[in-house]
Parts: structure tokens; sequence; C-alpha cells
């Protein structure tokens, strides 16, 4: 799976970034979001995604430089006559942001549409993946969202299984999947006696925007890749925290405390430039040595 980075800015665009907006590409070829800033559809265009395998976005809260690019999106989509169904997921309020501004602009759309508003907890349960949502500090209520993707079955030992005298057929795939199978001799044969050992899913967390919470560890325990706001530097922290943000040594703190494989920082005020990027990447490492920054465009494998 990947990351694309489609805005790193917080609050408003710089001419180095946009406003907030994170794609995550999963296999087999589907693509989910994570927040939709003012100009997304843009980035989008100068990226390599392409809307059309767009199934999901997910907003972790209704602060203008995460939702503002919802309406150009949607209404681009139908414009587009794309006809993938998409499903929004987000707090309070975006059910009617989305209707109303579709409504009062004389929009529509093309596609099945669903709009979820949602509480803490798991909001998506299928047989590839879970995403948990966590509510978190902010000054609106805000979520963060832990993507977990579900342990595949080890490698069925095929010699094996000829050597003991089990023909390959049909069952073969059933016990890939673990199960018991009865062969036409009688016989009970069971998957998990003949698979390798499992291979753990990966796991991500996204964070919406937050001060420092207790909260967060619940979220990104353990995660591979913990995807944090960064918004202002650690001398600044008094003034992040009284605006529901976090700097960059409180996100490296969270992510050594986590346990988390990476840390990617985004979400940077726009008075930081491109010259002042390796001094807010030195704060965090100093803490979690396996810290990136974020830039637009970016793509990276998780």
């Amino acid at each position: 799976m990947y990351l694309t980075f489609l805005g790193t800015s917080a609050g408003v665009p710089s001419l180095q970034r946009n406003v907030t907006a994170i794609a995550l590409s999963l296999p087999p070829g589907g693509d989910w979001l994570f927040d939709c800033g003012e100009g997304t559809q843009q980035q989008y265009m100068r990226s390599a995604l392409k809307p059309g395998k767009l199934e999901k976005i997910f907003i972790t809260h209704l602060h203008g430089d995460h939702i503002f690019g919802l309406p150009g999106l949607l209404t681009s989509r139908s414009m587009g006559s794309l006809s993938q169904p998409l499903t929004i997921y987000g707090p309070k309020g975006i059910k009617a942001f989305i209707e109303n501004a579709l409504d009062l602009s004389g929009s529509w759309v093309s596609f099945p549409l669903e709009i979820l508003e949602i509480e803490e907890g798991v909001i998506v349960d299928d047989e590839e993946y879970t995403v948990t949502a966590v509510a978190l500090n902010h000054v609106v209520p805000c979520f963060g969202y832990r993507i977990s993707q579900r342990d595949k079955p080890g490698f069925l030992d095929a010699a094996r299984l000829k050597a003991e005298g089990i023909p390959s057929g049909p069952w073969f795939a059933a016990l890939k999947q673990g199960k018991t199978v009865t062969l036409d001799d009688g016989r009970v044969i069971d998957g998990n006696d003949y698979l390798g050992p499992a291979h753990k899913g990966k796991s991500l967390a996204i964070f919406g925007d937050t001060a420092p919470t207790e909260q967060a560890l619940t979220l990104a325990a353990g995660v591979d890749v913990m995807v944090h706001e960064t918004t202002l530097e650690a001398a600044m922290a008094e003034k992040a925290n009284s605006r529901g943000h976090s700097t960059t040594v409180q996100a490296a703190e969270l992510a050594l405390q986590a346990g988390a494989g990476r840390l990617i920082a985004t979400h940077f005020s726009s008075r930081y430039r491109k010259d002042d990027m390796p001094r807010l990447l030195a704060e965090c490492q100093s803490v979690f040595s396996a810290t990136e920054l974020a830039e637009d465009f970016w793509v990276t494998e998780i």
C-alpha cells in the first residue's frame, strides 16, 4: 500500500504546499482519501492518482482546510461521468455541509454517494481492513483514523500435501484459508496443519488536528506508520496547544511512546518555508530518529 501526500500545509496554502489531503492506495487498486482541503482536485490532476479509483473519503474534522475541496471534487467526478460509488465518513455536520454546498450551487452527483456521520469506534470492517475512529483534542470535534490490514494466511505446503498422498484439487483453495475439508476417501484434512506462518497485515494511524491527548496512544499503539500533524516548532508549544495543535517534539514523543515504526510529520504552518524544514526535522529526530517530513506529491510505501 502507498501514501500520497496531496497537501501538507496547515490552515492556509502556501506557494510550496497545499492544504491537507492524503491518499492511501490499497491493493488491488482502490484509493481512500483522508481530508479534502481546498484545491485537492487540482492536486489529484498533478499526481498519478485517478479519481475513478477513489472509493472512500475520511474527514477528520470540519475546519475549512480539511473540507473545502469536497464540493469541487464531487462535482468534477460527476462531470467526468464517473460511476464508481463513493462513501464519505466524517463528524456530525459533514452531511449538511455537502448537501447544502451542492444544493445552493445547483450541483449534483451522478454516482452512488453515501455520507456517514460517525462516532468513535470501528467504522469499516470488511474482509481486508478495519478502520477505527478515535476522538482527538482539537477546538472542534476531530477524529484520527487507525487502518489495520488483516493478517494474510501463510503459504500452503503443496509439496508436503503431495508427499502425504493428498491429491491436488479444488479443495486446495479451502486449505489455503485454513479450513478443514473431507476428501472423497473420507480423510479429514485441516488446512492449518499445512500452512506456513501468517503474514502480519500493515497498520497505520492518520491523525487529524490535535493537541497532545491520552487518546493518541489508543490510535497509534504499535502501528507501522504514524502520520501526525506538526503545526509548529517545539519552542511554540503553548501557542500550538492552545489552538488544538501539536509541535514537532510532541509528535515525536508520541511516536516513541506508541512504539510506531515510522513517523511522518505533516500539516506545517505556512510560516515555514523550505529552508526551515531541516530544522523541524532535526527537532523530531532528536526524539524519534525514524521521522520523515512529508511534502506535496511525496509517495511512500507502507
